[in-house]
């Protein structure tokens, strides 16, 4: 897939916002423990992106009623769904200077067409030393799921089947979609929201 960046201007992708608040005292410690001087940025986009992947629950697998948004909850609270762990990913790429943006697939929810679909986030990162986006999903792996970091070859958390109506979205977004950030916002519950409120389409 040919990745389309939303801007050519680099600088946008490393803004801080309310959302992406990698200022916040409980993020930068853990950026003391995550990143030291002598990696160079794959390594640092590697340790980031396995330390949310792995470290950072996903709310449905643990079945987990708490939502997350903002980038230092969801640090505090190590959990979140697609939308908030890339939040927090993003944060932590940003504050190490290394562009990270937003792109989305809309999948089946479940395991059928008839189950609904929902909108799934995951991360664009802009590598200087071969001059080109990469996407990551950190989703968190499980049973089926193995989503890995490559420069090779993309290796995302799932598949398109777009003949049962499944996109991947070619746009890098700057900043999470707003449809990500009210849902987030808007809900009490993250089972209630997983199953009933996800957005179907961008």
């Amino acid at each position: 897939m040919i990745l389309k960046p939303e801007s050519n201007d680099y600088a946008k992708y490393l803004a801080e916002t309310e959302v992406l608040n990698f200022n916040d005292l409980f993020i930068k410690r853990k950026m003391d423990e995550l990143f030291a001087d002598d990696q160079n940025e794959i390594d640092k986009v590697k340790v980031a992106f396995e330390f949310v992947r792995d470290q950072i629950s996903h709310s449905w697998d643990i079945q987990s009623s708490r939502i997350t948004c903002i980038a230092s909850d969801v640090l505090q609270y190590q959990e979140g769904i697609c939308y908030a762990k890339s939040n927090l990913l993003a944060a932590l790429l940003r504050a190490q200077n290394i562009p990270t943006g937003f792109c989305y697939q809309r999948l089946m929810l479940f395991d059928t067409p008839e189950q609904g679909y929902c909108i799934h986030a995951l991360n664009a990162v802009y590598i200087a030393k071969v001059d080109r986006w990469i996407r990551l999903d950190a989703r968190g792996n499980k049973s089926g799921i193995n989503a890995q970091f490559s420069l090779e070859k993309e290796q995302l958390a799932f598949r398109i089947d777009r003949r049962s109506g499944e996109v991947d979205y070619s746009t890098i977004y700057i900043n999470p979609h707003p449809k990500t950030i009210h849902v987030l916002k808007q809900n009490k519950n993250a089972i209630d929201m997983y199953r009933h409120h996800l957005p179907e389409y961008l």
